[in-house]
């Protein structure tokens, strides 16, 4: 690891930083992180920077090696961020691997089932649930190469099935320790009061933002569609998308003039068909043909 040197680098209110990450929910939570503190972010993808191989054995080798290949592609500083699942059980896999397990199209019930599954074979299922933590890794780049690294963990158990429809990736199976929800069921504010990009975000804080001024935050409709984009890029159940839908439905009736005036009552419609009704087996077409006549009244 390269050292920042104290006082060679410094980000200030109105510092732009590249998010080093083509991941629409990751890159929506780090936006969260920084924007408070007068930061502006723009994504890798929006600068249409390549994504490099993770090609490293370690969390923190991956988040330096994305970090340093933006902040020199870009030459602004980048924050780059590797986390994953690790269950005791599993002897920590999926670990750098979680979202591989997603397969090609980055779908986290595959992933779950998997780590159930896994499980499953090794007995696993007993008393509690079997212990896991979530690991974030966060480095910041600049365009030199230098870099710095701060980590969070979560620490608690898995459960099985998934509970929930908020969050990204394995937040439905996961359960943190004193807590009866999963970070699946959790508001948003909730998840990050705790969470483990959360806590790594506190460690890149106290190093790099501690003569930034936190503002007030600020209600952005911006802000509010892009978590929206992150949501419908990163669902992989029918509770996450049924609590999408209806995400989607009081944002339409808080924005008519932009949505459409009619829309609002049509998705609030599906988002109780999509919580009502048992559709494991649809196919997505399907499904989509099904949750369309229920908006419209038709089922």
């Amino acid at each position: 690891m390269t050292d920042i040197l104290e006082g060679s680098h410094k980000l200030e209110a109105g510092s732009r930083i590249v998010v080093a990450s083509h991941n629409p929910g990751k890159t929506w939570e780090i936006q969260q992180l920084i924007a408070p503190y007068g930061l502006e972010a723009v994504s890798a993808k929006a600068l249409k920077l390549a994504e490099p191989e993770e090609t490293e054995t370690t969390f923190a080798g991956n988040a330096r090696l994305k970090a340093v290949a933006a902040a020199k592609a870009s030459g602004l500083p980048a924050l780059a961020d590797d986390s994953g699942l690790e269950v005791d059980v599993l002897k920590g896999a999926p670990g750098i691997y979680s979202a591989r397990w997603a397969g090609p199209t980055k779908d986290f019930s595959v992933a779950m089932q998997k780590v159930a599954d896994e499980i499953t074979m090794r007995g696993g299922w007993q008393g509690s649930g079997p212990r896991a933590n979530f690991i974030s890794v966060l480095c910041l780049a600049w365009p030199d190469g230098s870099s710095e690294i701060f980590e969070g963990k979560v620490f608690g158990q898995l459960v099985w099935p998934p509970r929930g429809g908020n969050g990204f990736g394995y937040d439905p199976m996961f359960q943190p320790e004193d807590a009866h929800e999963t970070f699946g069921e959790m508001a948003p504010e909730e998840k990050y009061a705790v969470s483990h990009r959360t806590r790594a975000f506190a460690a890149f804080k106290a190093a790099c933002l501690a003569s930034l001024h936190k503002m007030a935050a600020q209600p952005s409709r911006a802000v509010a569609v892009s978590g929206l984009q992150a949501a419908a890029a990163n669902l992989s159940t029918q509770k996450e998308l049924a609590r999408f839908v209806a995400n989607l439905a009081a944002d339409a009736a808080a924005h008519p003039e932009e949505v459409g005036a009619g829309m609002a009552p049509g998705l609030g419609r599906m988002a109780a068909w999509l919580e009502a009704e048992a559709l494991d087996e649809e196919t997505k077409w399907r499904l989509l043909a099904r949750a369309l006549l229920a908006a419209t009244k038709r089922t």
